[in-house]
C-alpha cells in the first residue's frame, strides 16, 4: 500500500472554502479503482492549514492518480490558493488500510460515568 500525508498551507482568505474547493478532485480520486483512502482535516494548531492522509493499493495505483485528468487540474489551480509549497510523506507500507490501535477500545457504557 502506498501511504501519503500531506500538509496544505492555504492562504488564510481562502481557507474557509478550501474543501469546497477540493470537492471535485476529493470526490473523483475516491473513485479511482487503486483508491483505498483520501481523506482531509483540519488542523486545529494552524487553522489555515489542511492535513491530506491518501493511500493507494498500489505503485501503479499512485501513478494512475497522479496521471489523472482530475489530478493535473488540481494541480493547475492549487498554486493559486496555496500560500507555501506542500509538504508531503510518501512511503510504501504492508498492509491493505487501516488497522486497529490495540491499546484502546470503548468500554461498555455501564463501566464509565
Amino acid at each position: 500500500m502506498i501511504f501519503i500525508a500531506v500538509k496544505f498551507t492555504v492562504r488564510p482568505e481562502r481557507a474557509d472554502e478550501w474543501l469546497a474547493l477540493v470537492d471535485d478532485f476529493t470526490r473523483a480520486t475516491r473513485d479511482e479503482p487503486g483508491n483505498i483512502f483520501f481523506e482531509w482535516s483540519r488542523s486545529v494548531d494552524t487553522p489555515d492549514q489542511f492535513v491530506l492522509l491518501e493511500a493507494f493499493a498500489s505503485s501503479a495505483a499512485g501513478a494512475a492518480h497522479v496521471g489523472s485528468e482530475h489530478f493535473k487540474t488540481a494541480m493547475n489551480w492549487m498554486p493559486d490558493v496555496v500560500a507555501a509549497t506542500p509538504e508531503i510523506i510518501n512511503v510504501e507500507v504492508p498492509g491493505e488500510g487501516w488497522s486497529r490501535m490495540a491499546e484502546v477500545t470503548p468500554r461498555a457504557s455501564q463501566d464509565h460515568p
